[in-house]
């Protein structure tokens, strides 16, 4: 993974906490700083255990025979 997928992913764990501190009433203003504080904590777990990301490849179309 290189640094601009890290980037990426750290913007996608942002959102997802993004989502539950809004559900949970927070304060609009406080909201971003503290998405990304709980961004990066997901990032740190996540390098602990070393899985790569997840990828979901197209399987290519078989000839046929028509």
């Amino acid at each position: 993974m290189d640094e601009q997928d890290k980037s990426n992913l750290r913007d996608l764990h942002a959102g997802f906490a993004m989502i539950g501190l809004l559900m949970k009433g927070l304060h609009p203003p406080e909201i971003p700083s503290l998405a990304y504080e709980l961004a990066d904590a997901m990032q740190e777990a996540r390098d602990l255990h070393g899985a790569g990301i997840v990828s979901v490849k197209r399987r290519k179309k078989e000839k046929s025979d028509d």
